[in-house]
């Protein structure tokens, strides 16, 4: 699916604005803080169902409004069909809700969010994705899970139901942890976490496996997975454990994995501790290459490329890598340099925007 229009209402720094984009490549240009950013994020969260960035669904509604409504509409690559995607968060404080809500429609129709995901793909890579290498594994994990579920809808029921029941699982053991439940009560929520949890961790695996044959270049790096294998063995060894804790300690939200490159001289390095920043950047990169050629292998279809601001983070190189790249599929590119529209010139039917738009409505 290609992306042809976006419109926002409350979202973010934007009370009223639409935007169309060309089926190649759209350059969005502006100064920093005026919104580009906001724009990818809504593009993403048309891809996710929720936002990349804010740490609250509420988060995304302009301040002093009590509803945010994304729309868009996407034309299918070959036969031209569309699909106008709608998603509305509001603060809560609607028909006397008592926290923040979502909706999700698919031509005019209210779907659940994981019949909602899927629709529109795309691939984001921003200057924060450097954090994937050297941050928490709690980024990792949420990278792999943001790929994942927009190509296999088994892999988002199952994730789903491990997070619904991890929560119920760990209430559970503060309650053991009083003395106000049973241990019994563990036989059922492990039984659902054994399932839901190995099905999360194969399909992580097959996905680093098939990602570390791809080079790209001079670009060669491997995903080192160490995921957190969930049975029904290790749940019994570590019950003691979970319930002085208070929570599951095994499990895929407990995986993780690093960034490897081997060396000329044969050895092979951890980039998050050896590698300088600009290995790093392109570490990410490989990573960003790999992802879109799994996502098309996976779907048939090429998904939409959004370039947040990215160019001032790469070198000469890379910055060829990518303008060769923005050639194969819709790529909707942010930057705050004028120059960026020198090296997209000639590129066909580009489309480039300058914010603030003059069609603007507040």
């Amino acid at each position: 699916m290609q992306l042809t229009n976006i419109s926002l209402q409350h979202f973010r720094s934007f009370l009223k604005e639409r935007i169309e984009f060309s089926p190649t490549v759209t350059l969005i240009i502006g100064s920093n803080a005026i919104g580009k950013t906001n724009i990818i994020e809504a593009m993403f969260m048309m891809t996710l169902g929720k936002s990349y960035r804010a740490k609250r669904d509420s988060d995304v509604i302009t301040w002093g409004k009590e509803i945010a409504r994304i729309q868009s509409t996407c034309r299918e690559h070959s036969i031209g069909d569309e699909v106008r995607l709608e998603l509305l968060v509001t603060t809560g404080a609607l028909h006397g809700q008592k926290a923040p809500s979502k909706k999700y429609l698919v031509n005019g129709v209210s779907r659940r969010q994981v019949d909602f995901i899927g629709n529109f793909r795309s691939v984001l890579f921003s200057p924060t994705d450097l954090e994937l290498v050297t941050d928490s594994p709690t980024l990792r994990r949420e990278y792999l899970n943001y790929v994942l579920i927009q190509v296999d809808r088994e892999y988002r029921r199952n994730l789903q139901s491990y997070e619904r029941g991890l929560r119920q699982r760990n209430s559970l053991l503060d309650r053991i942890n009083e003395g106000t439940a049973s241990r019994s009560q563990l036989l059922f929520w492990n039984q659902l976490l054994i399932k839901t949890g190995s099905y999360i961790t194969e399909s992580r695996k097959r996905y680093i496996e098939t990602i570390n044959a791809y080079t790209f270049a001079h670009l060669s790096y491997q995903l080192v997975y160490d995921p957190s294998i969930i049975s029904v063995g290790r749940l019994q060894g570590y019950v003691e454990e979970e319930i002085a804790a208070k929570t599951t300690l095994v499990g895929p939200q407990r995986d993780d994995f690093q960034f490897e490159k081997k060396q000329k001289n044969e050895t092979v390095i951890d980039i998050s501790r050896f590698g300088s920043r600009g290995e790093q950047r392109l570490a990410v990169l490989w990573l960003k290459l790999a992802e879109l050629t799994f996502i098309e292998s996976e779907t048939k279809e090429r998904p939409t490329l959004l370039l947040d601001d990215i160019f001032s983070e790469l070198d000469g190189s890379s910055r060829q890598l990518v303008l060769d790249l923005t050639k194969k599929q819709q790529t909707i590119i942010t930057s705050a340099e004028e120059d960026v529209t020198h090296l997209v010139a000639d590129i066909p039917n580009i489309k480039i925007l300058r914010l603030p738009l003059k069609n603007k409505v507040q």
